[in-house]
């Protein structure tokens, strides 16, 4: 293919637009994966007989799993086409769909989101990097846009279908719909991804490099904290919005869905509008988001104030990874794969402690406890990054 020759040269002069649409899709399936719970906690707790915190967890052991794999990923790959990774990582996540929706225990669920953990672990440390290589330098934004257009689609549809269909089919009912569509996206990796021969062997002294760097250092913390502070809220939304804004299962679903729908306009406005330096734009996300939760402890008795903030957060929330992405592709683009694994480590991680902290914090005293905590850490967030020219790379 003459795409996969100019891939393999490096010289790219010509973009390979639809293996990004195939990233996009396999993004939508891997947050429709990992989030799913988020949605049907309260039916998955009672069916596994297990407490609405320790189901919380599920989400968390796939969040370690992915710390660990993200880590070693690029080095385990070795010389190893990527092309050959991205897909046995999206059959694992099929394997780990399998395993979810037939889980007769909660041991066997948390097998299942293990193996989730890996997926999500190993295609995050490398999506950037060959979304690097997919487009030319100055495309990169509107293909990282793209691609994250998957995770709108999975915010906007995942949560309040699978709310609406646990509701109808049960929960695993859900994670069994899943299965054919990332059947679909391994075929279509199969054909539309050309040949990403591995440019070099990775090793863990490349990541140390990295750290080394004030400026990286300092974006990874920022990262970490803007991404614990969002899934701190995030994965305990629903019992925040049954116990506090006392919605029904359909105007459950109806916030989720306008929660995911806003997620459009963040990717659009993302891809359009980002450009230049990012450094004035690394605070919103936490400044927004951290907000948006806040005006929920204040307001979220009212239904329409919650939907206002959701509508908000949603927005936010895609662009997030896409703002944090193209600050790590402009600041570590000598080391992309490292890099890669360097932040998907370190968002896995805050999504981990986040799931644990607020599940914690709901067990031991009460939702709200949780969505401060939220709240303290978009805070610590919005303090590190400043202006945010601390978190650039020295002219």
């Amino acid at each position: 293919m003459a795409i996969a020759a100019t891939i393999d040269t490096g010289s790219k002069p010509n973009a390979a637009w639809g293996a990004v649409l195939s990233m996009a899709l396999c993004v939508a399936m891997l947050i429709a994966s990992e989030f799913m719970p988020v949605s049907l906690l309260t039916p998955m707790a009672e069916g596994l007989h297990a407490t609405t915190g320790q189901t919380g967890q599920a989400i968390s052991i796939s969040g370690l799993f992915a710390v660990a794999a993200s880590m070693i990923i690029t080095t385990a790959a070795g010389t190893l086409n990527r092309k050959s990774v991205l897909v046995a990582m999206t059959s694992l996540m099929s394997l780990s769909l399998v395993l979810v929706a037939a889980a007769p225990n909660f041991a066997v669920l948390m097998i299942g989101r293990a193996l989730l953990g890996i997926c999500i672990g190993g295609s995050w440390a490398l999506a950037t990097a060959v979304i690097m290589r997919l487009v030319p330098e100055r495309d990169v934004p509107r293909a990282l846009a793209l691609m994250y257009g998957g995770q709108a689609i999975a915010a906007a549809f995942a949560a309040p279908i699978g709310s609406y269909l646990g509701a109808m089919f049960g929960w695993r009912a859900v994670f069994w719909a899943l299965t054919p569509i990332v059947a679909g996206n391994l075929v279509w990796h199969m054909v539309a991804l050309p040949s990403l021969p591995a440019h070099r062997r990775q090793d863990f002294r490349t990541m140390f490099g990295l750290l080394k760097r004030p400026y990286f250092l300092r974006g990874l913390i920022a990262a970490m904290l803007s991404w614990g502070s969002a899934f701190t809220m995030f994965t305990y939304l629903r019992p925040f919005l049954e116990q506090v804004t006392r919605v029904d299962v359909a105007t459950l679903s109806i916030l989720l869905l306008l929660l995911g729908c806003a997620g459009f306009v963040g990717t659009w406005a993302s891809g359009r509008f980002l450009s230049g330096s990012v450094a004035p734009l690394l605070k919103l996300p936490a400044l927004l988001m951290g907000g948006c939760t806040l005006g929920l402890l204040l307001l979220g008795g009212s239904v329409v104030a919650a939907a206002l903030f959701l509508a908000l957060w949603g927005a936010m929330n895609t662009a997030m990874s896409v703002i944090w992405m193209t600050w790590m592709s402009q600041n570590a683009a000598d080391a992309p794969e490292a890099a890669g694994s360097l932040m998907v480590a370190a968002i896995q991680a805050s999504i981990l402690l986040g799931a644990v902290v607020g599940g914690l914090l709901l067990d031991g005293l009460t939702i709200v406890a949780t969505f401060v905590g939220s709240v303290v850490l978009a805070g610590l967030a919005i303090a590190l990054i400043g202006s945010g020219q601390r978190l650039l790379k020295p002219e």
